[in-house]
């Protein structure tokens, strides 16, 4: 499982959810204004005057608007390889994120959870929307889920005996 966020805060890692993407940053984490690879995690305040090793200011490691998403390629290369997606909580305005469904392959499910979720055209994914909070909807989602994984080995034991049987014809 992997979470692609637009969250700066980290929620999903004080509820055990380890494989997080960060697309705007982090607010617990500082980046240098001359190498965007110098990170480091930051509890304090962050104050002018607080420099890397190479005596660069600091700043905070969030995304401002109209800066680049420089993890977004990293989201894409996930979304593509997504057995199911799931889109929770998001209006879909803001962009590059909003645009990630795009990439999922056409044969992948897509889910979108919103309690007011926006309108979606040209997916040509079989999506279902849920119009509900996180919790109703993430309850209906593991039951389809669960459903699909118990038909998947309904299907799976039907080829081993029908397998058996030619078998057992020849």
């Amino acid at each position: 499982v992997f979470i692609i966020t637009q969250n700066v805060d980290d929620l999903h890692e004080r509820a055990g959810s380890t494989n997080v993407l960060h697309l705007h940053g982090e607010l617990l984490k500082v980046r240098s204004t001359r190498n965007p690879n110098y990170i480091l995690d930051w509890l304090d305040d962050l104050s002018f005057g607080d420099f890397d090793s190479n005596k660069n200011q600091l700043r905070p490691h969030i995304v401002w608007f109209g800066e680049d998403v420089p993890m977004i390629e990293y989201a894409i290369d996930i979304v593509e390889t997504a057995d199911i997606l799931i889109i929770i909580g998001t209006s879909l305005q803001v962009y590059p994120a909003a645009g990630l469904m795009n990439y999922v392959n056409q044969n992948v499910p897509v889910y979108y959870i919103d309690p007011n979720p926006a309108t979606i055209y040209d997916l040509p994914n079989e999506l279902k929307v849920l119009p509900l909070t996180a919790v109703e909807g993430m309850k209906i989602v593991k039951e389809e889920l669960l459903n699909l994984k118990l038909e998947d080995r309904k299907k799976e034991l039907e080829i081993d005996e029908a397998a058996i049987s030619d078998l057992k014809v020849k």
